[in-house]
């Protein structure tokens, strides 16, 4: 069974914090702190009906890092790109190259962020906050007072890959240590790899984890897989005892209602969940969407309900590309209310709502001015207005299954006719649309709809409510302004017409009219 903490379908919104303050400032003509966060602008996210407030990029950065983010030729190149006026004041460094679990000055320190989660909380809204388990800055207070804490290498590792170690000072001399990274590709350059083979750093990273969990309602941690054994070791050649079940079980003691966030790749999804993450990142979903295969995404939608619950659901965050940018207009709109109308926590990243399409990297805490896009807010607009519906956070989920035309209800026996040519071209398009349900109750259900195709499709939904026989029954479109009334008896017995344009889709408030 779903654990209480993440019964409930809710949504969360994620800032990047430091070009928020950035274009805060711009408008204040002085530097922006926590505290110059509008009430205003929290009142506007809790009345789009968001539960979690996911700020980016908070914790104290080292100078390295920004001096490293600075001198990469290709990583100067990109941000050039981005903000042609580019100076070095617009690249702060990565927020995931951290010296520290503080909030620095410029940001107003962690007390300003305390005020914050106060007037989140003031607004129903809950703090979610990065963790970043694998690695610190190269400039982390550890790499001189406890270079035992990291991975070594010696001169021939950084002779034979500059770009997976590097040089640093300690109080033992220097040493050469491993930078952070995945097994699958180079070194991060400014960050440096803990060892989890030693048991100190197992149990310092549990602490800063527990000071962490004391200023917030949740952690994201970030690449939550590499922490687990078989991944470290096939990264390090280091053999560690698991890391998260005890570092989760100890905030669980006296936080019984934290949330832990997993990024996660590689489909190892399920082994997190079963190291008690409450969700983790739905990759696979958004790939297939990404590929707009509609019977991968239907087959990806059939997995088990419990599952589903817990994954993180979205079209855009921090390191994909902007939705706007990556999905044409029309497979844009299929494709959210595929992602949002699925079960699960519903991730929104800043900008997404209003069609921005520029990738800001994290190394840069300015972005450049870009028009709202209004056909996009606008259907955002509708699709929240959705969400917030109380059968789409709290229902039952059920995915259906499209059936051909004159298909005989489930309490009649099938006729002995042959298959028409009709029935075929049904049949080929089941397997293109995607179709599921929400119940609160018998006479509250929302259908979804959607043709995931470049072709028009025409199908019959066959609707598996025996309560409809001998009802009227409303159909009211939830993302647009059509309504209609059509017999029980004959949705059961032939089903609900479908007829849908390339990347369609219907979401339909069904409801028995009270004789």
């Amino acid at each position: 069974m779903a654990s209480k903490r993440n019964q409930e379908c809710s949504l969360l919104y994620q800032v990047n914090t430091r070009v928020w303050l950035n274009d805060l400032a711009g408008e204040m003509g002085r530097p922006a702190t926590l505290d110059d966060i509008p009430d205003a602008a929290l009142d506007r996210i809790a009345a789009l009906g968001f539960k979690w407030v996911w700020l980016l990029g908070v914790w104290r950065l080292g100078e390295r890092g920004r001096q490293i983010s600075r001198a990469r030729n290709d990583w100067r190149a990109e941000f050039k790109h981005i903000l042609p006026d580019l100076t070095d004041q617009d690249i702060s460094g990565s927020c995931f190259a951290i010296t520290g679990y503080t909030v620095g000055p410029t940001l107003g320190g962690t007390a300003a962020l305390g005020r914050l989660r106060r007037r989140l909380r003031a607004r129903n809204l809950r703090l979610i906050l990065d963790f970043v388990p694998n690695h610190t800055a190269l400039d982390h207070p550890w790499i001189k007072d406890r270079p035992d804490f990291y991975v070594t290498g010696t001169d021939a590792d950084l002779a034979r890959e500059p770009h997976n170690y590097c040089r640093v000072d300690t109080r033992d001399g220097p040493r050469v240590i491993a930078h952070g990274r995945d097994p699958y590709f180079p070194g991060w350059p400014d960050t440096a790899q803990l060892n989890y083979g030693e048991v100190a750093v197992q149990e310092a990273m549990r602490q800063e984890l527990a000071n962490v969990a004391g200023i917030c309602d949740g952690v994201r941690c970030d690449m939550a897989m590499l922490m687990l054994p078989e991944v470290y070791r096939r990264t390090w050649n280091i053999e560690i005892e698991p890391f998260w079940p005890e570092a989760i079980r100890c905030i669980r003691v006296d936080q019984p209602d934290f949330v832990f966030i997993a990024e996660v790749y590689w489909d190892l999804e399920w082994t997190l969940l079963q190291q008690d993450f409450d969700y983790t990142y739905d990759k696979r979903l958004y790939d297939r969407l990404r590929g707009q295969n509609a019977l991968s995404v239907k087959e990806h939608l059939a997995a088990d309900q419990d599952f589903q619950r817990k994954q993180v659901r979205f079209l855009e965050n921090h390191d994909e590309p902007r939705a706007a940018a990556a999905f044409p207009p029309s497979v844009h709109e299929a494709a959210a209310v595929l992602t949002y109308l699925s079960p699960g926590l519903r991730f929104f990243h800043q900008g997404q709502m209003e069609g921005r399409k520029t990738h800001i990297p994290m190394h840069l805490c300015r972005a450049p001015a870009e028009a709202i896009d209004t056909v996009v807010r606008n259907f955002y607009q509708r699709l929240l207005r959705v969400l917030r519906l109380p059968i789409v956070r709290s229902g039952d989920w059920t995915l259906l299954t499209p059936a051909p035309t004159d298909q005989a209800p489930t309490d009649q026996a099938p006729t002995d006719q042959a298959p028409t040519d009709q029935k075929d071209d049904d049949t080929e398009s089941d397997r293109e649309i995607i179709a599921c349900v929400w119940s609160l109750e018998k006479r509250n259900r929302v259908l979804v709809i959607v043709n995931y195709t470049p072709e028009p499709v025409s199908s019959h939904l066959k609707l598996p409510f025996p309560d409809l026989r001998r009802q009227k029954v409303r159909l009211r479109d939830l993302m647009g302004t059509t309504k209609s009334e059509e017999s029980g008896d004959a949705l059961l017995k032939t089903g609900l017409a479908i007829d849908l344009p390339p990347w369609g889709y219907r979401v339909l408030e069904l409801s028995v009219v009270a004789s």
